[in-house]
């Protein structure tokens, strides 16, 4: 990997940027729209329960991220570590896996906003397109959402200090209503309309923990943006477990907030959980709308952190020639890697025109991809212990081995639970196919890079085949004469 390209970024994310980036793309808007259908699924204690076990396994892999950031503070995080522990072809399929993760929460958000902007304003659906799996699409909630793409893309364009900064203030706003929603159910809630704490006993806790992945995907986006954090390496690691058990505490901080202001049978007719228990703790619709806006501003934060993380994983790959060598530019005055932005960004922009349905199907999708890239960089943190001990590791993680093995059997059994047969496997055809048509793309952008990567290679050695001649025929000369 090229160093001079990499060192074009310039440092400027403070600790609190960076604690944005990871927190808000980890909070998303998933507490807003799903806290309702986890607590039907698995009751109030087993949901809390189902989010510890993710919790779990996300800080065993967490703490695995923390040390190989500190290690290996470059831009393209996993993409950095496997190709150093596993070589180029683990390299690229543990980076595309995970790219894929962040290509559907970019895409999710963009269909998961003009859904959310629905419930604020029912009426404004117009101009009826089409009808896909169920759900009908209409031409003025394809605009909410494309035309919303296009401006985090632009945002992205102009560099990642506007970013981070508009992460901290809508991260703020969310941690304020999050709060109030949890203050109210403590004081104006009651004990009893948590029950029954448990809904299909050990089956439900593990069709909400196969969720967990997708909602707590974020702290990552840290490693891709290495290169651009401007605090001490160990502290990097530091953030990155600080930002999971935040994480992990506002989670369970919503399901018994809303478990608490609401009966299970309340739960159960409500189209938007959240915001109906925000709106009985305080009798007023107004603060239904409140947490409706809070839940806008987790789509935009997690909107934003995604485009970052998958813009620099794609710069990485591509600088490495593992993609097209197009997708490695950097912007000259914004430092930015803008073919990847763009790239995301027109992905994202058309994502609204396959309708709502899109919503699940790229959850599920992604959370595969995210899992797979997890337990490739656990076993590269397991590899680099044992190929590299004496590589400086500002944040080292203790017990290292056990952690890291620990890391990879979690992974290994969330993986599995995607599968066919699986608690959790992937709807054919819609998942599936998006699934199989990423492997596609992937190998075809592989494939053209490696053949550009070659035949440039090749022109190279026959100017320097011609230069050589050249200079043989010159001296030939000189000597005749």
């Amino acid at each position: 990997m090229s160093s001079d390209r990499h060192s074009n970024f310039e440092r400027v994310l403070s600790k609190k940027d960076i604690t944005a980036l990871a927190f808000g793309a980890m909070i998303g808007w998933g507490w807003v729209v799903l806290t309702g259908e986890w607590i039907r699924m698995a009751g109030a204690l087993g949901a809390m329960i189902a989010f510890v076990l993710g919790g779990i396994v996300v800080l065993f892999v967490g703490l695995t991220y923390a040390e190989l950031t500190s290690a290996m503070p470059k831009c393209g995080g996993e993409h950095v570590f496997s190709h150093r522990a596993l070589g180029t072809n683990a390299s690229f399929i543990c980076t595309w896996a995970i790219i894929l993760g962040y290509v559907s929460v970019v895409s999710f958000e963009a269909v998961a906003l003009p859904t959310v902007v629905e419930y604020l304003f029912p009426s404004y659906l117009k101009g009826y397109m089409y009808t896909i799996a169920a759900h009908d699409v209409y031409l003025s909630w394809v605009l909410v959402g494309a035309i919303s793409s296009i401006a985090i893309t632009v945002v992205n364009y102009f560099g990642v200090k506007p970013a981070a900064f508009l992460q901290g203030v809508v991260t703020i706003l969310i941690l304020c209503i999050g709060i109030a929603l949890f203050g109210g159910a403590l004081f104006n809630g009651k004990v009893e309309n948590m029950q029954p704490l448990f809904v299909n006993g050990r089956s439900g806790i593990f069709a909400v923990m196969v969720m967990t992945p997708f909602m707590y995907v974020g702290f990552d986006v840290i490693p891709q943006a290495a290169e651009e954090i401007n605090v001490p390496f160990k502290t990097i690691g530091k953030i990155i477990i600080m930002s999971v058990v935040m994480a992990v505490g506002w989670y369970l901080m919503m399901i018994y907030s809303t478990s608490r202001a609401l009966p299970i049978n309340q739960i159960s007719s409500s189209g938007l959980a959240t915001a109906d228990a925000m709106g009985a703790i305080f009798n007023s619709s107004l603060a239904s709308k409140i947490v409706i806006l809070g839940g806008i501003g987790g789509i935009l934060t997690s909107w934003n952190s995604f485009f970052v993380g998958g813009s620099r994983a794609i710069y990485a790959m591509a600088e490495s020639n593992m993609l097209p060598s197009f997708l490695a530019k950097l912007h000259p005055k914004y430092k930015t890697p803008v073919n990847a932005i763009l790239l995301i960004g027109v992905i994202s922009t058309f994502a609204p025109l396959l309708g709502r349905s899109m919503l699940v199907w790229l959850g599920n999708a992604g959370a595969l991809g995210i899992v797979i890239s997890y337990l490739m960089v656990s076993i590269s943190f397991l590899v680099l212990r044992k190929k590299e001990p004496e590589m400086p590791r500002p944040y080292k993680v203790k017990n290292g081995i056990v952690v890291g093995s620990i890391a990879v059997i979690l992974c290994l059994g969330m993986t599995l639970m995607y599968l066919p047969g699986g608690p959790a496997s992937l709807v054919w055809p819609y998942e599936w196919v998006m699934v199989l048509s990423w492997i596609i793309l992937g190998v075809g952008f592989y494939g053209w890079a490696k053949f550009t990567n070659a035949k440039t290679k090749s022109e190279e050695a026959m100017k320097i085949e011609k230069s050589h001649k050249y200079k043989r025929r010159a001296s030939d000369i000189m000597t005749s004469e």
